[in-house]
């Protein structure tokens, strides 16, 4: 079974809980939902979690419901364990760049913290 971390900044925020506390109750707990799938299942089906291409190991959780689609963004830091960046909802086909990008960066903040 996986775990799931959420990263915290140096001063102790919480990007995908503030992300979070933004949707509605119905919206948060799908997400919820979807996050016990992405720990449970072996392998998780890809509608849920998928590796971004070109992006050097970012993943992304996969959350539709109705209209609306939501992704968070993370990374593995250890053979079971997933780290989330932050969450976003998505308005294009194509995860944007900038979003990728804050995941790398954070990636990289996480791992020199933690060694």
């Amino acid at each position: 079974m996986r775990e799931i971390e959420f990263y915290r900044t140096l001063s102790g925020r919480c990007p995908v809980e503030e992300f979070l506390d933004t949707l509605s109750d119905k919206q948060a707990e799908k997400i919820l939902w979807v996050l016990r799938l992405v720990k449970s299942l072996d392998p998780v089906p890809r509608q849920y979690f998928k590796l971004l291409s070109d992006t050097d190991g970012i993943w992304e959780v996969r959350v539709k419901l109705g209209g609306d689609i939501f992704r968070l963004l993370g990374f593995f830091a250890g053979p079971q364990l997933i780290v989330l960046t932050h969450g976003f909802a998505k308005k294009t086909q194509k995860t944007r760049l900038k979003e990728i990008v804050i995941a790398q960066h954070r990636r990289k903040d996480y791992l020199e913290r933690r060694n």
